[in-house]
């Protein structure tokens, strides 16, 4: 087997220099919440493949389930062969999202497509061209997400013109925003939207529920519920881009769940099928079907070895209770940070839900970012045996996102690798 050192020597040649990667390493297995190299190094995962795979990268019902597709057919495509997986992956996610009203589910192949689609279907329900998103939101890298997700680099830099009709609004950030309550932050943002955009104009208010890329910001109580109903009064689609932190990571099944709110339409992906390419738009039967036929769907969108990998996933996340175990893994993390955090005064802030936690570094005193110090202990963890990531609009952000099958062992010995690199 070739190593590490030998595959980064080919890759040079053969891979586009646009395409980036955390470490150096090159996989040959993994599961748990481990990943042993083509040199036999393992390396404990806090990054589950960015909040895909959740019932882990090789989980037994899924490899089962995909080993059995696969020898019956790999692809017919929906829209000219239908089969049933697909619609009972619909049927899974009509009755899982929040929300008791009647549902519809399409299925797609990334989070960007389901992006897209969340737009597509809000636009024509409403009539309306503009769609509202926020500071620091990330939903994709096509040209449409890409206005949609808030930081230039690396993500849309020198890569515009982009899509028209978004418009960006201040998002809860509880740790810059000068004390404001969810409820005044919601008011500054709808009054931007009323006064810049006009409400009437609004097919879609678009919002992740706890900001992956941008730096897993966690919105102030009572921010999420208040532009909820805003957005019922105004007649404007509410989306919640449930991408990273759906299918049990905050804790819940979907981290709307928290505060009880329910959205219009739910775009769904990562976590969804055990690391096979997924992804859905779920949500109220008349916006969903008020799509002309033939206006959605897509030449692999719902593909038959991915729609088995998802029932399988979803039956796992069940039956492992895989929400609890996020809820007990944030509990040990969030211990274990803060108390680095007592005493390291570059942490500014330990903030997250269940397994989806980060740590926000800054110069000591103040909340100047500190980016630097983020890729300096992000690369003692890589150089000690622990994949981590980092995040946010000025790259200060380390994050968190260990498998929810993760040992107690396995979570034990990475959190020890990370107390050491901050030290």
């Amino acid at each position: 087997m070739p190593s590490s050192e030998e595959l980064h020597k080919r890759r040079g040649a053969a891979v586009a220099r646009g395409v980036g990667s955390v470490v150096g390493a090159y996989v040959d297995r993994a599961g748990g919440g481990t990943i042993t190299d083509v040199d036999g190094r393992e390396w404990i995962d806090f990054a589950a493949g960015i909040a895909v795979t959740n019932v882990g990268n090789s989980a037994p019902r899924v490899v089962a389930a995909v080993r059995e597709q696969v020898e019956r057919f790999t692809h017919t495509c929906f829209m000219v062969a239908p089969y049933e997986s697909y619609v009972a992956v619909c049927e899974q996610l009509n009755a899982l999202t929040p929300g008791g009203f009647e549902k519809r589910s399409a299925l797609f192949n990334s989070g960007a497509e389901a992006v897209e689609n969340a737009v597509k279907i809000a636009r024509h329900a409403t009539g309306r061209p503009a769609v509202v998103v926020f500071d620091h939101a990330y939903h994709g890298r096509t040209n449409l997400t890409m206005a949609l997700t808030a930081k230039n680099m690396p993500y849309k830099h020198r890569f515009g013109p982009f899509a028209g009709e978004v418009y960006r609004v201040p998002m809860s950030y509880p740790l810059r925003d000068g004390g404001l309550s969810g409820a005044e932050a919601a008011a500054r943002a709808i009054e931007t939207v009323e006064k810049q955009v006009g409400a009437e104009n609004v097919a879609a208010l678009l919002i992740e529920p706890i900001q992956g890329e941008g730096g897993f910001v966690v919105p102030a109580q009572g921010f999420l519920p208040a532009l909820r109903e805003w957005a019922t009064a105004a007649g404007v689609v509410f989306v919640a881009d449930e991408i990273q932190t759906g299918f049990c990571r905050t804790g819940d099944w979907f981290a709307c769940d928290h505060e009880g709110v329910v959205p219009d339409l739910v775009t769904l992906a990562k976590g969804i099928a055990g690391g096979l390419p997924l992804a859905a738009v779920t949500g109220r039967a008349e916006l969903m079907d008020a799509v002309h036929v033939g206006g959605l769907g897509g030449t692999y969108g719902g593909n038959p070895v991915a729609c088995a990998a998802a029932l399988a996933s979803i039956e796992t996340m069940h039956e492992l209770d895989l929400a609890a175990a996020a809820r007990r893994i944030g509990a040990t993390l969030a211990d274990r940070l803060r108390a680095v955090a007592a005493r390291d005064t570059r942490i500014a802030e330990v903030r997250g839900r269940g397994a989806m936690l980060a740590v926000e570094l800054v110069q000591p005193g103040t909340l100047v970012p500190d980016p630097a110090a983020a890729a300096a202990v992000s690369a003692a963890c890589h150089a000690a045996g622990l994949l981590t990531l980092t995040c946010g609009t000025y790259g200060n952000v380390l994050r968190f996102l260990p498998p929810l099958v993760i040992s107690d062992d396995e979570l034990a010995r990475g959190l020890d690798i990370l107390d050491a690199a901050f030290g």
